[in-house]
């Protein structure tokens, strides 16, 4: 595992000390990496969410789609 060395003013320090307490991680450095993996989570879907927006429109969500939805699911179960 890599090292990596941050500065922080007194003020952040201070907070990432208080939410590493009432949050129970056992370090700093555990927090942060926990940070680190919800960003990298929201960047994700974020990127997800634009490559459907850039997509063309598919066929409707109607009744008929989850019946055929629901049909499909339940022959997979039965084999």
């Amino acid at each position: 595992m890599g090292t990596m060395n941050i500065s922080l003013p007194d003020s952040l320090k201070a907070f990432v000390e208080q939410r590493v307490t009432e949050r129970g991680y056992g370090t700093s450095s555990e927090y942060v990496r926990e940070l680190i993996r919800k960003d990298q989570d929201r960047v994700t879907l974020r990127n997800l969410i634009l490559e459907g927006a850039a997509s063309p429109p598919a066929a409707p969500a109607d009744d008929a789609y989850f019946d055929d939805l629901r049909d499909r699911i339940r022959k997979r179960r039965n084999e």
